[in-house]
């Protein structure tokens, strides 16, 4: 029985591990924790229709939610591990009164100082197993810190580079090229890179899945307002009589298309077309989505 109890606590860990890794190297659709909790959030915040102040707080907020629960998870996986086996498997330190604590309560504290790789040496493993699993903890602790302080590193660029492109069709909103305008060499470099701007963000919302429950502010700075306007700039450029305009509107659209097809396989679930889509996605961000 004292095996067994501590192999559920070793699969708590393991979840707890499974979950920080494909959130953070392998993401998948099918999403774990992070991905239920975000999501959680975000509706209820759109279904309550919650003020945009209060909505871009659900991006941190998750965040900061999953970290906690990341913890909580592996702090107590480690703790069922050690319960069984507490006091008869540990050593105490002279004078200490830890023995005469509950042992749940020791595994709880001996899980803690060890994960936060404090080592205060009240209680030491004294078998030689446990000798050679508490240390894993540590490293587990070790890991955890590592894996928040990349995300927070990951997401925040992705941020702003969704940001920065918004920003930019907004200008070019404000500019109102034409057809003639854009029939030159400058408009074929100009949707060329618009392509590949919006192919990273696809990238990042393939890679940092997360990043789409983080609210963009105003309009001018929010993709789900400005992406109906690429499709603008598309039709300009494929109207176009030089080639190499055709060319950069042709992959402006096919790079519109993809980020539609992401948002929708991960997020919005519509099945409809490019426009039905970003529609979907201004509006499941509290937007219009007009396009002039």
């Amino acid at each position: 029985m004292k095996w067994l109890v501590s192999l559920v606590g070793a699969g708590l860990v393991m979840v707890t591990l499974r979950d920080l890794f494909h959130t953070l190297w392998h993401p998948t659709r099918h999403g774990g924790l992070s991905r239920l909790v975000m999501t959680a959030l975000w509706r209820l915040a759109r279904r309550f229709r919650a003020p945009g102040r209060v909505v871009g707080l659900v991006g941190p907020l998750a965040m900061v939610t999953v970290v906690s629960m990341w913890t909580v998870t592996v702090v107590l996986g480690w703790a069922i591990v050690y319960w069984p086996h507490m006091p008869g498997a540990f050593t105490f330190s002279p004078g200490s009164q830890a023995a005469q604590e509950p042992a749940l309560l020791d595994s709880v504290y001996l899980s803690l100082v060890t994960v936060a790789t404090l080592g205060l040496g009240d209680i030491a493993p004294g078998e030689d197993w446990l000798r050679l699993v508490s240390p894993l903890e540590a490293l587990v602790g070790f890991v955890l810190l590592t894996a928040t302080v990349s995300w927070v590193l990951e997401i925040y660029p992705a941020l702003t580079r969704r940001r920065v492109l918004a920003l930019r069709l907004a200008l070019l909103r404000e500019a109102g090229p034409t057809t003639r305008q854009l029939d030159c060499t400058a408009g074929a470099l100009l949707l060329d890179s618009l392509a590949g701007e919006v192919a990273r963000v696809r990238i990042d919302f393939t890679q940092y899945a997360e990043a789409y429950y983080f609210h963009d502010g105003e309009d001018h700075s929010s993709l789900a307002a400005m992406v109906g306007y690429a499709t603008v700039l598309t039709r300009h450029g494929q109207a176009a009589r030089r080639p190499e305009v055709r060319l950069a509107g042709a992959l402006l659209a096919g790079a519109l298309k993809d980020l539609a097809a992401i948002l929708d396989q991960r997020f919005l679930r519509t099945g409809g077309p490019p426009a039905a889509v970003f529609a979907a996605y201004a509006a499941d961000h509290g937007r219009d989505g007009a396009q002039p």
